[in-house]
């Protein structure tokens, strides 16, 4: 009888002893597997593993890791099983990788994931069960995949912590109703909508608040339709690309004050004549816009504006206007922009660079009348005509001047010239 229940307990230590050994020898194999698909991971909390060619996440990923870079390589299937033992993770970058199957469960044990880098790949749709424990999730980037919408409903209503979302791509056509539930505050919104063609007005509003938003669209309703809902959210809306008519009615249409919008830039966009004044007519209903910027853009046509159509529309709002690296193709042919008088005087910021401008005439300059700062750098200024820019009462609050990267080759002819802005403190020539 003895015998018999030592014999018992000396097996069931064996065996005890076998599993601890499977379980150890396991885990130094996941180790020594992590080690040699990615070096790097040895005993550091920064994992890069990108650009490797990996076809597979790396087994044996433990606690230690608080960043793992895995973009960059050929990984088609995330599955339950790769992340659950990195619960400390705080980003995770899969991007530009062949993803297209991510299991359900997949980031459940990442509750403290805060950045989750998911563009270019192959995700033909998104599940809203890969976000349900991302709690401290605050970056989220989706675009460059295959998916033409969101789905029926939010994929990120459980993102409660979400500062930034990126997404869309060349295939994306479709914003519903419901698409953004639970997303009540976003730091940035960028939406790739260049082939967007179905809108249901209201799906942005949403989110109640959006400081910048940046967008590329090509249909004119679907533009005018999301400029309605962003009007009382968006603080600096951007948009890229765009090659579009703009619709001759209100863009305020059954809108309330107030708005918030208080910038708006044009990113790689292309205007004509007309287009141009309608859009300037059409944004001076928003009364809360004070900024307007235009960075490499076209500007077809010769500066023949309706300023009549400009005019009747009343005085606008905006003080600040910048623009970089406009070309204007028949710059030769531009006319001197008279009849816009009235729409720069109360103008208190004024940059143009990188647009080889290489004259401003007198009377238009002497209407800028409010302007505090002139912002000139890397045109083609040249001293020779730089009296017919800054003549007698041009300017005339002006207190900042930069002059600098132009072709100004005199100092006693410059210093004739500014001599004129009797209240300037700051010059750079």
């Amino acid at each position: 009888m003895f015998s018999q229940t030592k014999l018992k307990t000396m097996t069931a230590h064996t065996w005890r002893v076998w599993a601890i050994y499977v379980v150890l020898a396991a885990s130094l194999s996941e180790e020594q597997g992590l080690k040699q698909a990615c070096p790097s991971c040895e005993a550091t909390q920064l994992c890069n593993c990108s650009s490797l060619g990996l076809d597979f996440i790396p087994p044996g990923l433990t606690g230690r890791i608080m960043l793992l870079n895995l973009a960059h390589n050929r990984i088609k299937h995330v599955r339950s099983p790769d992340l659950q033992q990195a619960v400390n993770l705080r980003a995770l970058l899969l991007q530009s990788n062949k993803i297209s199957s991510i299991d359900k469960d997949s980031f459940r044990s990442l509750g403290k994931l805060e950045l989750l880098n998911l563009a270019n790949n192959s995700l033909a749709r998104l599940s809203p069960e890969w976000f349900g424990h991302l709690f401290s999730l605050q970056h989220l980037h989706l675009q460059g995949n295959s998916y033409g919408d969101l789905g029926e409903s939010s994929p990120f209503s459980s993102l409660r912590n979400l500062s930034s979302l990126h997404l869309g791509n060349p295939w994306f056509s479709t914003i519903r109703q419901g698409n953004f539930e639970g997303i009540e505050l976003l730091d940035k919104l960028w939406i790739d909508g260049g082939r967007l063609t179905q809108y249901e007005p209201g799906s942005l509003k949403l989110i109640r608040k959006i400081n910048h938003m940046i967008i590329n669209l090509r249909n004119s309703s679907v533009f005018s339709a999301i400029i309605r809902d962003l009007l009382h959210s968006v603080t600096w809306l951007e948009v890229r690309e765009i090659k579009l008519e703009i619709e001759e009615k209100s863009l305020m249409q059954n809108s309330t004050l107030p708005f918030r919008i208080r910038k708006l830039t044009f990113k790689d966009a292309s205007f004509t004549d007309q287009y141009l004044s309608r859009i300037l007519a059409l944004l001076k209903e928003i009364t809360s816009l004070q900024e307007l910027e235009a960075i490499d853009c076209v500007l077809e046509g010769k500066g023949l504006w309706d300023t009549d159509e400009i005019a009747r529309r009343g005085p606008g709002s905006v003080e600040t206007i910048s623009i970089t690296n406009v070309m204007i193709p028949n710059f030769h042919l531009f006319l001197d922009l008279y009849g816009i008088e009235s729409e720069i005087n109360k103008l208190k910021r004024l940059t143009i660079t990188s647009s080889k401008v290489f004259m401003v005439p007198c009377y238009l300059a002497k209407h800028f009348s409010s302007l505090l700062y002139l912002d000139f750098h890397d045109n083609l200024l040249v001293n020779n005509r730089l009296n017919e820019t800054i003549c007698k009462d041009a300017w005339p609050s002006l207190q900042t001047l930069n002059l600098s990267l132009n072709s100004l080759k005199s100092l006693k002819q410059t210093a004739n010239s500014v001599i004129h802005l009797t209240k300037l403190i700051n010059l750079d020539i």
